[in-house]
């Protein structure tokens, strides 16, 4: 091979990976939130689950993606580990897609379609149709590096050299290795399998040895997986295990089937002057059957993975936020991350604003029981609530950059503004624990009047954080419901400092003890502002949706 050769080699390769991440990005941009949708209402219906999987990384030709999402949703709670074997399986049916395309030899109408699809990004500016324009452009990228490449590859057909290494992926184990290697080292089994599809096209492999590369770069894809998870979480750890059992499972059955059966000749026999299109099948063919055999073992599969992983008792209080933040560092929460970081951002913010009321609760009770072990415990958690905000924080700011799409951003930044009024309840709950030792130390003796009105305030104020979390369909009655309820916190803090001069003015409480309650009063009614805060900020985020 000469350098031009060469050259021609890498340049055809850079357009392919870059045709397919473009075609790739656009699908995602114009389906990502009908795939999160989706995969929401998915049910523990196995059928129903390897069926979504199938349909969802067929859209967006990315098995990576299809797993990056349902990892999401494992670490959020809102799928099982269960439900998410299926969604792997139909994703490894999914993504041979992309070889059925290439087998399809529409290499000529290349041209057209990256004209087409360039056309569309460049002078239309409506977000829909530069979505279709980039999955048009990136279709024609694609195939226009697939032509490169194999004009490169054409005098390779005259090197004994290359001719004998291709050869020596007769052997199975070597077949195997090289695809799995492979596919590790470009991170895409679809591109790895329309790279082994040029090769073929133009004579530089045999089916019968094909077949052994492409079992690998199943495993291969898993591989980039598992490399890609280390760090994470527990529950993106076992779904990496299950895909990589999965496919090496699906290896071994089909290798034995290959060397003791003649599968390669039924398979070639169906396209039998087509490799591309003989390569597609076996791939299609591959997952298909694998998944069948494993769809009743789906259970046990979690179960193994389970074992494998074990839960760590420091890991289970683990915030999702901090697992996808890693994610984010390393550069792999980029495809598919659009489809699930709404939902982990409000399971997240709910989870720091139930923090912040449990220490509201826990900050009152300390005070009316001057008890200061309460107050370490409040003081504990207030840490997690400053994590958790510190946490959201740094997300909000990277799927800000990271999103393509224009519809969330509205969504996202009223979470941010959600989240400071979470963080600032936890402030005014610390507040409230802090008199604890003031009353402690000065002996300071609230009146039953006193200590009832405090334990109303306290309820109010319980009550309307807990009405936030828990949304009407008629958002409008709800929001005027968290409103009402504010303005009586204000109305119950009036009444109730008036109340109490009259008391010291009768003599039936020390000066003390009324700058206290007063203070008391404020920080109560301050945590009612920010709970409609929350409240109209929600309310906003549900009048998008």
């Amino acid at each position: 091979m000469e350098v031009a050769d060469f050259l021609g080699l890498l340049g055809g390769l850079a357009l392919f990976l870059y045709g397919m991440q473009m075609m790739s990005d656009g699908l995602e941009d114009a389906a990502g939130n009908r795939m999160k949708q989706i995969l929401e209402k998915l049910t523990s219906n196995r059928f129903l689950g390897v069926l979504v999987g199938a349909g969802i990384t067929a859209v967006i030709q990315s098995s990576s993606a299809t797993t990056v999402m349902v990892v999401g949703f494992v670490n959020s709670g809102m799928m099982k580990l269960q439900q998410a074997v299926w969604i792997i399986m139909g994703a490894n049916i999914g993504t041979t897609i992309t070889g059925q395309l290439i087998a399809l030899d529409v290499g000529m109408l290349a041209p057209l379609f990256a004209f087409l699809g360039v056309a569309l990004v460049v002078f239309i500016k409506m977000p829909k149709v530069r979505h279709i324009g980039k999955i048009l452009a990136g279709l024609g990228v694609l195939f226009i590096g697939m032509d490169m490449m194999g004009a490169a590859m054409a005098p390779l057909q005259e090197s004994e050299a290359f001719i004998s290494l291709m050869t020596q992926f007769s052997n199975p184990i070597l077949g195997i290795l090289a695809g799995a290697l492979f596919t590790a080292l470009i991170q895409s089994s679809s591109a790895s399998v329309g790279i082994l599809q040029t090769l073929a096209v133009g004579g530089l492999i045999g089916f019968d040895s094909a077949v052994f590369v492409l079992f690998g770069q199943n495993i291969g894809t898993c591989i980039t997986a598992v490399l890609a998870s280390i760090g994470t979480n527990r529950s993106a750890r076992r779904t990496t295990i299950i895909h990589l059992m999965f496919n090496i499972i699906g290896t071994i059955i089909f290798t034995t089937l290959c060397i003791t059966l003649p599968v390669t000749d039924w398979v070639g026999s169906i396209t039998p002057n087509n490799p591309a299109a003989q390569i597609a099948n076996m791939h299609t063919i591959f997952n298909i059957v694998t998944t069948t055999i494993l769809l009743p073992f789906g259970t046990y599969l979690a179960k193994i993975a389970e074992k494998i992983l074990p839960e760590k008792e420091e890991e289970k209080q683990e915030s999702v936020i901090v697992a996808l933040n890693k994610e984010f560092h390393k550069g792999n929460a980029k495809l598919g991350f659009s489809a699930v970081h709404m939902d982990v951002l409000r399971q997240e913010i709910e989870r720091m604003i139930a923090l912040a009321q449990e220490n509201v609760k826990l900050c009152y009770q300390a005070v009316l029981d001057s008890d200061l072990e309460l107050l370490k415990k409040a003081e504990e958690t207030e840490e997690s609530i400053d994590t958790l905000n510190k946490e959201i924080s740094q997300y909000i700011s990277k799927i800000l950059v990271n999103n393509r799409s224009d519809e969330n951003i509205a969504a996202i930044e009223e979470y941010f503004l959600i989240t400071g009024n979470a963080e600032r309840i936890g402030d005014h709950a610390l507040n409230i624990g802090g008199y604890a030792e003031v009353i402690k130390k000065k002996s300071i003796v609230f009146s039953d009047a006193a200590r009832k009105e405090l334990m109303n305030m306290q309820k109010i104020t319980h009550d309307a954080i807990d009405y936030v979390l828990h949304k009407e369909d008629d958002t409008t009655k709800w929001l005027s419901r968290i409103a009402a309820m504010e303005q009586k916190i204000d109305d119950m803090r009036s009444t109730y400092r008036e109340e109490h001069l009259q008391r010291m003015r009768e003599g039936k409480c020390s000066e003390e003890a009324c700058v206290l309650y007063s203070e008391l009063l404020t920080d109560f009614e301050r945590v009612g502002d920010h709970v409609l805060n929350i409240g109209q900020s929600y309310a906003k985020i549900y009048s998008k949706i």
